[in-house]
């Protein structure tokens, strides 16, 4: 292999790496809102909302770690968003149901940082749905589990 071809690879490889790398951090998150009308929100308009932070355990992680991000409760007022149900989408198609009736104020957040980073793909981001599990045994249910939907790409609002 000549010095023009391994620069060539060099490059390509580079290209690539920070295209994958910026794709990640501007994967919008979309909200459905009854009716049908869909919005696209970016990081940056997720960070311009109401930001909660707790640290807790997860039964994914190891330790404790700083979750912080916008409480879902936070994101429908400022979508002026009516609905009774949640259904909440993974990357890879898995979804899970919420009741709204179950949102606390502050509680779940769609958490946009893991210990202050944003989180890539491969770290279970863009957008993490979050509970503070070591608050209360409450949050230790199956249900909140199965909620708790990392690699967020949409949310559903559903009469």
């Amino acid at each position: 292999m000549n010095l023009r071809n391994a620069l060539t690879i060099v490059a390509t490889f580079a290209v690539m790496c920070f295209s994958s790398a910026y794709a990640q951090n501007s994967i919008p998150l979309t909200v459905v809102l009854v009716g049908g009308e869909q919005k696209e929100l970016s990081l940056e308009v997720l960070d311009s909302l109401d930001q909660v932070s707790f640290s807790t355990s997860t039964i994914w992680t190891d330790g404790i770690h700083q979750f912080s991000g916008v409480p879902i409760s936070s994101l429908i007022q400022h979508l002026n968003a009516d609905g009774e149900l949640l259904k909440l989408y993974a990357l890879n198609d898995y979804s899970v149901e919420m009741p709204v009736a179950e949102l606390e104020e502050e509680v779940p957040i769609i958490a946009t940082r893991i210990d202050g980073a944003t989180m890539s793909v491969r770290e279970k981001g863009p957008y993490w749905i979050m509970f503070p599990f070591d608050d209360s045994p409450d949050y230790q249910t199956e249900s909140n589990y199965a909620r708790s939907v990392w690699q967020l790409k949409r949310i559903d609002l559903l009469e």
